[in-house]
């Protein structure tokens, strides 16, 4: 019976020892790929760490000689070294701002074009232009801006805007066509495809459930809208806004084309101005000394720093409005 035993082949063994042996395998497999991705997501974080380590060390000179002083100064005066990024700043968030007042709310009612009041024929094409348009090259728009937008803000648009409201410092002072407004009217344009495309996901991550039982208790499709679907994603929406604001905030080459280059702080759209970015692009190749490049390279320290800030911040909120759809339809 001894022998018997130990000659008897197992009956159920054999499978579960092929099973076994190809576990180690995929475990290898696993691993190999796991290890991968996290080399990636570590390369990505050393390289953002290693830029602002690299824009934090030029920018050093400047950072020890103005301190805090750098951000709250106006003045910027190459051939007697005095540098302040406050009207760099101030122009950056007016143009940025005046641009999200122009196009979000174009951006918006094109996304909910696309996802709930347009009709089925029309949205394919449109999605196709909105997609088209975020593929133009910056410096496109900007000669397009510089050519064919200042003029006609010279000689149309900004004496038309002084004669009726002119009684505002906004639209007050010469018509130069090149400035702020300018500068403003691009921006906008060029994040338009940013938030349709952002707000386009977002409301389409609205539960169709919400959708049809807001129809069948007799709402129209403008009350679904108004007042389901867009405060379920108001979220979401934010993180899309913000989005476009990081992006307005961060152009280079459009905005230096048109925006006039002037470090100076005024109400008046019309006047001449500066922004972060374009400042750096104009005179970083033809700086005049290591304290005018070390004070260029804190102006993009600035600008990397609040431009981190507002698109980790949009992508949080966008992330949040994706993952309440999945934790409904468990719950559902």
């Amino acid at each position: 019976m001894t022998d018997r035993a130990v000659d008897s082949p197992p009956t159920s063994v054999p499978g579960r020892s092929l099973q076994f042996a190809s576990r180690p395998a995929r475990n290898t497999g696993d691993r190999a790929f796991g290890a991968i991705g996290v080399a990636s997501a570590c390369v990505l974080a050393l390289a953002l760490v290693g830029v602002a380590a690299s824009v934090t060390q030029l920018a050093w000179h400047s950072i020890v000689r103005f301190g805090p002083s750098f951000v709250g100064t106006r003045e910027w005066d190459p051939v007697h070294e005095t540098f302040g990024a406050l009207s760099f700043l101030f122009g950056t968030i007016v143009t940025s701002l005046v641009a999200m007042l122009l196009a979000v709310p174009i951006g918006l009612g094109v996304a909910l074009f696309l996802t709930d009041l347009g009709p089925r024929l029309l949205r394919r094409p449109v999605a196709m232009l909105v997609e088209l348009l975020a593929a133009i090259p910056s410096v496109v728009y900007g000669l397009w801006a510089a050519l064919a937008l200042a003029p006609l803000l010279r000689t149309t648009v900004q004496p038309a805007l002084a004669d009726r409201a002119g009684f505002l410092p906004f639209f007050r002072g010469q018509p130069h066509g090149l400035g702020l407004l300018c500068a403003s009217l691009v921006l906008a344009i060029m994040v338009l495809p940013t938030i349709a495309s952002i707000a386009r996901e977002v409301l389409a991550a609205v539960p169709s459930e919400l959708r049809e039982g807001g129809l069948a208790l007799g709402a129209t499709r403008w009350d679904v809208v108004r007042r389901i679907v867009i405060p379920h994603a108001r979220s979401g929406i934010g993180g899309a806004i913000l989005l476009g604001f990081g992006r307005a905030v961060g152009e280079t080459m459009a905005v230096a084309t048109v925006v006039g280059s002037k470090a100076q702080i005024t109400a008046s759209l019309f006047a001449p101005g500066y922004t972060m970015s374009s400042v750096i692009a104009n005179e970083f190749p033809t700086a005049a000394g290591d304290l005018h490049r070390a004070a260029l390279a804190e102006v993009g320290l600035l600008l990397f720093v609040v431009t981190l800030l507002f698109n980790v911040g949009a992508r949080v909120l966008v992330k949040r409005t994706a993952k309440a759809k999945p934790s409904r339809e468990a719950r559902a």
